[in-house]
């Protein structure tokens, strides 16, 4: 239950910072990515990372 346990709380953390970046940097322009962009992609990598903790979780 600990390593679940470990991604649920890696992921949540992921899918937060990509939320963050995704609201609060609109305005910023980089010249390699976006910051939008990348944090969308941050998103989508914590609720995989979520939905791995709770896979592990419900198979034990």
């Amino acid at each position: 239950m600990r390593r679940a346990a470990e991604h649920c709380a890696t992921g949540a953390g992921t899918a937060l910072g990509g939320l963050a970046l995704w609201r609060w940097t609109q305005e910023v322009e980089l010249p390699v990515m976006s910051l939008p962009k990348a944090g969308v992609v941050l998103m989508v990598l914590g609720g995989a990372e979520i939905l791995l903790g709770l896979y592990r979780a419900v198979r034990r």
